[in-house]
Parts: C-alpha cells; structure tokens; sequence
C-alpha cells in the first residue's frame, strides 16, 4: 500500500504512459490510423494478390488488424463505454477509409474488382466499408466484452475465505 498511500509527497512518481498506450487511448487517432493502413493494405494486396489463397490470407490479416486496433482501444475503457466507442470507432475509421479511397482514386490505384474505380463508384464504396466495418466492430465488442465477462465471473473471482468452525 504505500505506492498508493506515500508518507511524504516526495514519493510521488508521475509515469509517463508509453507512445502506444497514448496512440491506444485517442478513438480519433486509433480509428484514423487503422482506416488509412486498411485501405492501402486492400489496395497493395489487391494489385499484387491473384490467389485464391493469397485472397483469403489478406482477408484474414485485414480482419485481424481491425479486431486488433479496435481492441487496443477499447481495452482502455470500461465495457459500459463500449456502446458508444465501439459504433465511433468504426465510423471514424470508414471515414479515414473513405478519404484515403478518394486520394487513391485521384491517382488512379483504388481497385473496384479487377479494375480501377471510379468517382462514381466511391459513394456505394463508402457505404459498402460503412456496412461491413460497423458490423465487424460492433460484432466484435460483444464478443470481447461477452469474453471479459466470463472471465471476470469465473477465472478471476476471488476466493471466499471460510470461516472456521465454531468450537
């Protein structure tokens, strides 16, 4: 107890958090980071990526990659946060997809399919990765929240001390 009840002042210690942990607890940039790196991500594999393997490999990592960064942030707030952080973060990120989809198809890299799009593919785009990245994020926090709180009820409940018979 005295890291949390010192004697004198001067045993206070400030921690600075780390450069992750402070990237992980901002929602904007979370969600803007993970929007700009997904939509490359897409555009890089889809250019270089003609297998089905190699198609079902980058799903995957995109998934996994939006599951990761949605966790990183939502595991520094409690789980009745989470209604509301969990639906921003994916419309943060969708419009950082959306923005970095617009600056691909000005320069002419943004795939729709086996060709390039168009400025007037990008409004159904937008609401197709609107669609799919709620519901995968919010999908996600119930699973991870339904995680945490099993984990909470059982493996991590404290033990009940007996009291001892009475003689």
């Amino acid at each position: 107890m005295n890291n949390f009840f010192p004697k004198s002042t001067i045993q206070w210690r400030f921690e600075e958090p780390t450069v992750l942990r402070r990237l992980s607890l901002s929602l904007w940039e979370m969600a803007v980071l993970t929007g700009f790196a997904l939509r490359l991500y897409r555009a890089v594999v889809v250019n270089y990526g003609s297998t089905n393997w190699v198609w079902l490999a980058a799903i995957g990592v995109g998934l996994l990659l939006l599951c990761a960064m949605a966790t990183m942030h939502l595991a520094n707030y409690p789980m009745y946060r989470w209604v509301w952080r969990a639906p921003l973060f994916a419309v943060v990120e969708v419009a950082a997809e959306s923005v970095t989809s617009l600056a691909l198809i000005y320069f002419g890299r943004e795939p729709r399919g086996s060709a390039r799009a168009e400025w007037s593919d990008w409004p159904s785009m937008a609401m197709d990765t609107l669609v799919t990245r709620a519901l995968t994020v919010c999908a996600w926090a119930v699973i991870l929240g339904s995680v945490v709180w099993v984990v909470r009820r059982t493996i991590l409940r404290e033990p009940v001390e007996e009291e001892p018979p009475a003689e």
